[in-house]
């Protein structure tokens, strides 16, 4: 083989060379890339973007209505378990209420608000369906006693619709509207909501009045 025909084979053979040592230079450079990245030096990525990226169903429920689905499915179980469970057993209504307000505190704590947490995209988005955000022992506590206080206005709320019924129909014996799941569900949830929008508006009323928009 002549000089002439080496060196032609040589400079046609670079290219090849030198496109292979780029190619595992740059495998090189995305590995070492993975292995240092943390939070300071990684990319900010919008979740609009993120969301390309992930697997969604083309059936699609809206967010807020998983939230009240849970809150509502705890209540109703609450009263499943508690109010039909107990209620042979435990004759006085007060009673009832009062083993009911602690089930539901403690079920709040320990299953519902860590459930809507659990559905959390970014951390702290769903603190505004629940009342007690903070956590531990205290928050055990507050739970109960809220749920204390929501189940009052529940119960409230079935007298007055059943004393209004015995008013207008003068059948002062008959009881229109029984406790049951769904209906306590759908109640319990009502005054849920009513009192953590009121404890939301106030706060915003506060953080607008310390940033000086009022």
């Amino acid at each position: 083989m002549d000089t002439g025909t080496y060196m032609k084979k040589k400079k046609l053979r670079k290219p090849e060379i030198e496109k292979e040592t780029d190619y595992y230079d740059l495998k090189s450079d995305a590995v070492r890339d993975l292995v240092e990245a943390n939070e300071e030096n990684s990319p900010v990525v919008s979740q609009e973007e993120l969301r390309k990226y992930t697997s969604q169903s083309k059936f699609h429920v809206a967010h807020w209505i998983k939230m009240l689905g849970i809150k509502f499915w705890f209540a109703g179980a609450v009263c499943f378990f508690f109010i039909w469970g107990l209620s042979i057993y435990v004759a006085d209504v007060f009673d009832l209420l009062l083993i009911t307000a602690i089930a539901m505190g403690m079920v709040t704590d320990l299953l519902t608000n860590p459930a809507l947490r659990f559905f959390e995209k970014t951390k702290g988005e769903n603190e505004r369906w629940i009342m007690v955000n903070k956590r531990g022992y205290f928050s055990f506590v507050l739970n109960i006693l809220y749920a204390g206080v929501v189940v009052f206005f529940v119960y409230t709320f079935y007298f007055v619709i059943n004393a209004a019924f015995a008013a207008a129909s003068g059948e002062t014996e008959r009881v229109v509207l029984g406790v049951e799941p769904i209906l306590f569900g759908l109640f319990y949830l009502g005054f849920d909501l009513l009192f953590t929008e009121m404890k939301n508006y106030i706060r915003n009323l506060i953080a607008s009045a310390k940033a000086g928009k009022l």
